[in-house]
């Protein structure tokens, strides 16, 4: 009997693309089950990798450009165009002009961190003649409410004073007023869409400041600065931009609370403000894949991810993937880099069993080097245990 063996992770940040990493789990499985049926379905949530996935899965190219990045230093950045009919597409991909791999270490301050090169691949995207743009947020490196971007849309942000305020999100707390007359007229003629995560709010308990603040290298007093300033972000965004983000259906947008505001360091947030709509991610990244069906006809599923743990039911890849196997009754393998706390909380989403690839403790960047070979192990350990458990598998001479 032939398995069909689904193969739909996500990549590893600052290691492996979410292709590379279905090679390598593909690369295991062949060990044990060389006639193995396999579909290499690799996923992308918004994050690295985005533009260059959509731009093969839709006819397009990657446009390369030079950007701000996320220390204020020009980076080398791209967008995408997309191919198909209909108006031309481009796709932004946030992390490849404000992702935290563009912040070197001893600078992972995200009370300094920009957004602004956002800006201007949107700025260059419209150049291009875009009249529909598609914004990946995922991996940022920034917690400056999009305001970074904003800024490069040509808005005027000033404190009480009326000195334009400097980039970052710890200046946000001095804002006093937003002038908008000097954005881009091409944004009221272009359709934005965000792809976020609807689990990231701008404000209160669960915002994006408290929640990702500590992993981008705030302080616990600076993610107080932060939260302080990306509420008063919301106040004036709402009070200076209000008709900019009532969406078609009349009602208005809670900048604060909203499904998506907090996306990238409230990226979300902020482009909202200037008529983008914030969209769950999976209904537009996984669009055309026919991922339903694909993991459907598998007798078995492998997910991956670089870190599992609690974050990881809140929207990740593996949490998605189970979900929708789950709904069709075939099981699901998880694989990480690492296995933090919570991450037991996947089983609740329909994920059967969960590993590290890591074989011993070792450092980081050990890790990250040899991350292709470790996935291409973990899945050799994985099926042989299972073909030992269940003799359902045949085993490697």
């Amino acid at each position: 009997m032939t398995h069909r063996i689904a193969i739909a992770p996500s990549g590893f940040k600052e290691s492996l693309s979410a292709a590379r990493v279905a090679e390598a789990i593909a690369v295991g499985v062949r060990r044990v089950i060389p006639d193995a049926d396999l579909d290499l379905i690799p996923l992308v949530d918004g994050g690295e990798g985005t533009a260059e996935a959509l731009a093969l899965a839709g006819g397009g190219r990657l446009v390369p450009c030079t950007a701000t990045g996320p220390v204020g230093e020009p980076v080398a950045s791209h967008f995408a165009l997309l191919g198909g009919p209909g108006p031309l597409t481009a796709v932004v991909e946030m992390a490849a002009v404000a992702g935290l791999a563009l912040v070197p270490p001893g600078l992972r301050h995200p009370g300094a961190t920009t957004t602004y090169g956002v800006g201007e691949l949107i700025r260059a995207a419209l150049d291009s003649g875009a009249r529909r743009i598609l914004i990946g947020c995922g991996d940022s490196g920034t917690s400056d409410g999009g305001a970074g971007a904003l800024q490069a849309l040509g808005a005027r942000l000033a404190d009480r004073h009326g000195r334009e305020l400097r980039r970052g999100g710890g200046a946000l707390h001095e804002l006093e007023r937003i002038d908008a007359s000097g954005l881009d007229p091409r944004l009221a003629r272009t359709e934005l869409l965000v792809a976020c995560n609807p689990y990231n709010v701008l404000c209160g308990k669960r915002g994006v400041a408290r929640v990702f603040g500590p992993q981008k290298g705030a302080t616990p007093a600076e993610v107080e600065l932060l939260s302080a300033g990306l509420e008063r972000l919301a106040d004036v965004l709402t009070r200076d931009l209000a008709p900019a983000f009532t969406p078609a259906t009349g009602a208005p947008v809670d900048l604060r609370t909203a499904p998506g505001t907090g996306a990238s360091g409230g990226l979300g947030a902020g482009l909202a403000a200037v008529g983008a709509r914030l969209l769950p991610r999976y209904d537009v990244l996984l669009d055309g894949l026919d991922l339903d069906a694909r993991l459907a006809r598998a007798d078995f599923v492998i997910t991956a991810e670089g870190a599992l743990d609690s974050q990881t039911v809140r929207g990740k890849i593996p949490a998605e993937v189970a979900r929708r196997a789950h709904a069709c009754g075939v099981p699901v393998l998880v694989l990480a880099g690492t296995i933090g706390p919570g991450a037991q909380d996947v089983r609740a989403v329909g994920v059967d069993a969960y590993s590290s690839i890591l074989p011993a403790p070792m450092t980081l960047v050990e890790a990250i080097g040899r991350s292709g070979e470790f996935l291409a192990d973990a899945t050799e350990r994985a099926l042989r245990i299972m073909a030992l458990g269940t003799r359902l598998a045949p085993l490697a001479a």
